[in-house]
């Protein structure tokens, strides 16, 4: 388990992001917003922008769809907090990659990383497993390596919260 590390889950438009922000702000260290989004259509360039509009605009941005661990081994030090949004659009990158064993390989390679980065980490994801079980196939993994990555980052950290509706519940940790 890692003192530095947090893991913020909630549903779409929970209010996670704004509580992950509020945390990296309440750290008094330098926030680096590590995102993961690509802006393949207009809709997520919209949400991108909306997310870009709400955070201070002298965090350094550093943006990596794949290679997440290399990115915190890179940018991580004592004096600083890394802001990663969000895990579960990581986990898509890595999942539609055209290498198939991208996940795999990512997933450990960042699982590996976690227990030896200096600085501060929040990481926020998206709890899809409260839902139906979809009919697809990679619908289906998608919802399954998010429940296992989930569970392994939660495990990893010393503080794990989940938002709903606004409002923070504490999983582990102290809030």
């Amino acid at each position: 388990m890692n003192a530095n590390h947090t893991f913020i889950l909630g549903g779409a438009r929970s209010g996670k992001s704004r509580f992950a922000e509020q945390l990296a702000q309440q750290s008094n260290k330098s926030v680096i917003y590590l995102a993961t989004a690509q802006a393949h259509d207009t809709e997520m360039q919209d949400r991108i922008v909306h997310h870009q509009q709400q955070r201070p605009v002298d965090w350094p941005l550093v943006e990596e769809p794949i290679a997440l661990a290399e990115a915190l081994q890179t940018h991580s030090s004592k004096d600083n907090c890394i802001l990663v949004d969000c895990l579960t659009l990581w986990l898509s990158n890595c999942l539609c990659h055209a290498t198939s064993d991208c996940w795999d390989e990512q997933k450990s390679a960042l699982l590996n990383t976690l227990e030896n980065l200096p600085g501060q980490v929040i990481f926020v994801s998206n709890e899809v497993g409260h839902g139906i079980v979809p009919l697809g196939e990679l619908s289906r993994r998608f919802v399954d390596e998010s429940g296992w990555l989930h569970q392994a980052i939660a495990a990893k950290a010393a503080r794990v919260e989940f938002i709903m509706a606004g409002l923070a519940l504490t999983l582990k940790g102290q809030s």
